[in-house]
């Protein structure tokens, strides 16, 4: 299960041409929209995320869309963006964080589009 987490994560990061030079990483199955609630914990994820993603590069961006107005399902909860100043720190650290286990789940990254990353189009 673990070698084929990894693999969809690489082949949904490579399927286009255009994204496989991009700067903007999703992080996908990392957090919960229960453990983005609580402003304490959010911030202590930023942290971590944030942390864990500078080993592969400069990190230029970072959104952890939260639940708004009570609902837990407001755009892109759940989900991570993580904008590198280089295409080679994305790619290095896609390598790197695929697969790997955050909170006892497996961690899924994909490319994302920069220009969706700059609207906060999730």
């Amino acid at each position: 299960l673990e070698m084929s987490v990894n693999a969809m994560s690489m082949l949904a990061g490579t399927t286009s041409s255009d994204l496989e030079q991009g700067r903007v990483l999703q992080l996908l199955n990392m957090v919960t929209p229960e453990e983005l609630m609580d402003i304490d914990e959010y911030q202590e994820i930023c942290e971590d995320v944030r942390e864990e993603c500078e080993k592969y590069g400069t990190v230029e961006g970072l959104e952890i869309p939260r639940p708004s107005g009570g609902s837990r399902m407001s755009a892109g909860v759940g989900k991570i963006f993580v904008k590198y100043d280089k295409p080679e720190s994305a790619q290095k650290a896609l390598r790197a964080l695929a697969g790997r286990k955050f909170a006892d789940r497996t961690v899924v990254v994909t490319f994302f589009g920069e220009e969706y990353f700059d609207v906060k189009a999730w």
